[in-house]
């Protein structure tokens, strides 16, 4: 088992599967890969992670969700877990949300959607250098 883990929020079951299916397709077994549906649950994988010993290494978070903006989760990541890397996925975020995340949350970069493959794969392996 890996000790190292990505982790994709996102509030739209569809769009997680993808992600996970393409860092599965690019990094293969180099990393356990973790989805989550919501903020919350996000920080219940983080949580349990950090107990098992499992790095987080990079969180990837939808901005638009019911329970909490995802700048205003990475925000929050960014303060607990300074050193796990940030990226918002977004096709709705406003400029102002993301120069927040970046200013108080270290946010790493903003993916648009739809994304692709090969953009998300650079982004991952950019953060992992």
């Amino acid at each position: 088992m890996s000790e190292r883990a990505i982790l994709c929020v996102d509030d739209e079951a569809v769009i997680l599967e993808s992600l996970k299916e393409q860092l599965k397709r690019r990094f293969g077994d180099r990393y356990l890969y973790e989805v989550a549906e919501s903020a919350g649950e996000a920080w219940e994988i983080i949580e349990e992670l950090h107990a098992d010993d499992v790095n987080v290494l990079v969180i990837v978070s939808d901005w638009l969700m019911p329970e909490m903006k995802g700048d205003e989760f990475l925000i929050e990541v960014h303060q607990r877990f300074p050193k796990i890397v940030t990226v918002l996925l977004t096709g709705q975020a406003d400029e102002e949300a993301i120069d927040r995340a970046k200013e108080q949350g270290n946010l790493y970069c903003c993916l648009r959607k739809p994304w692709s493959e090969e953009e998300l794969a650079q982004v991952i392996n950019s953060t992992l250098a």
